[in-house]
């Protein structure tokens, strides 16, 4: 019993080492790829540019809302309206903030 937990444990730390130097091949390879990509999101997005991403993931979010809501789609209107609203600015000022 001894032995097979201590071949378990030969196989599990040949396992992470394995992993290290696959990370660590894969960073050394694809961080100078990386770069230009880094360089042109430096830039960012103002409010502008936010606000169609912001409308169009609003629309697109509430539409499955609608969707998935049934039989109670009249009388949740009202809410609906005010959740367009608050996703709408909260989306919004996320994706300038993020991006």
């Amino acid at each position: 019993m001894g032995a097979n937990n201590r071949g378990d444990l030969k196989l599990l730390a040949i396992v992470i080492l394995i992993a290290v130097i696959g990370l660590v091949l894969l960073a050394v390879f694809l961080l100078p790829a990386a770069t230009p990509i880094v360089g042109t999101l430096n830039q960012g997005l103002g409010i502008k540019a936010s606000v169609p991403w912001g409308f169009g993931l609003t629309v697109a979010l509430l539409a499955f809302f609608a969707l998935v809501a049934g039989d109670g789609l009249l009388g949740e209107l009202q809410f609906m309206l005010g959740a367009f609203f608050s996703f709408f600015v909260i989306l919004t000022l996320l994706i300038a903030w993020v991006f």
